[in-house]
């Protein structure tokens, strides 16, 4: 389940190295976001402690994996996973990132205190509560990431304490934001890529989107088979940035996406 809408960009260009100028596709992808959320398997799910509740549903109470980049499954045994529990990865300095599934309705008390070095965290769409302190003195963590609506929180002053450095993104189409959500910043995550063409002999394209968004652009040459590959690092100073692939010319197609940083 992709994180976020996508639209595909196909563009024709001649291809200046053959004399015939037979015609190369260059597909550029705009993701508004990368991440995505699959089912995973049984020795993934072993991972999690939890609870199975009346209504059939999951909460999570614990996690016994090794960290780095961890994706919660949005079911366990076949039920929905609806509930981060409280203090569920409470001091766990292992996490490098979290992505919450569709599935998760509420993120308990202190679900992720004192992660500290846990530096990105995406949230999508069906999260509509946050208890106190749920991200607190977290110091590595720079960005948050809402698919949705903006969620209540149990204690606005509370769920980020601690977090001096941290900007909140949110989607466009998406309603109750403000300028600050549990008082860090708020930014609307909206890059788009605009007037794809040849300059220079090289393929490019303008980025657009919030003042100072900063943005990774990446390629692959399989959709089917994606290695996706990091080519640059762009920041929409002012709200723009253009980016160039010297290399377009080396592959018979090559496809683009944008994704946040880090």
């Amino acid at each position: 389940m992709p994180f976020a809408r996508e639209e595909n960009i196909i563009v024709k260009t001649t291809n200046p190295d053959t004399m015939a100028g037979r015609f190369r596709t260059v597909c550029a992808t705009r993701l508004l976001s990368l991440l995505l959320l699959l089912l995973l398997p049984g020795a993934v799910q072993a991972q999690y402690t939890y609870t199975t509740n009346s209504d059939n549903t999951i909460t999570i109470t614990g996690y016994t994996g090794s960290g780095g980049a961890v994706t919660i499954p949005s079911t366990i045994n076949g039920y929905p996973v609806t509930s981060i529990g409280e203090i569920a990865f409470q001091s766990n300095t292992n996490l490098t990132s979290v992505t919450i599934p569709n599935s998760v309705t509420n993120i308990g008390d202190r679900a992720f205190f004192f992660c500290t070095n846990m530096t990105s965290v995406t949230i999508l769409n069906s999260v509509t509560s946050i208890g106190e302190e749920a991200f607190s003195w977290c110091f590595s963590l720079t960005s948050v990431y809402f698919q949705g609506n903006a969620p209540s929180v149990s204690n606005d002053g509370t769920v980020f304490s601690g977090d001096n450095n941290v900007t909140v993104y949110y989607m466009p189409l998406t309603t109750g934001w403000g300028g600050t959500f549990g008082g860090l910043p708020t930014v609307l995550w909206n890059p788009q890529m605009q007037n794809l063409g040849v300059q220079s002999n090289q393929f490019g394209f303008n980025i657009t989107g919030s003042r100072n968004l900063v943005i990774v652009v990446e390629a692959c040459t399989n959709l089917a088979n994606a290695v996706w590959v990091p080519l640059a690092t762009n920041t929409l100073t002012g709200g723009s940035s253009y980016f160039s692939d010297p290399e377009w010319t080396n592959y018979p197609a090559r496809f683009y996406r944008l994704r946040s940083w880090p």
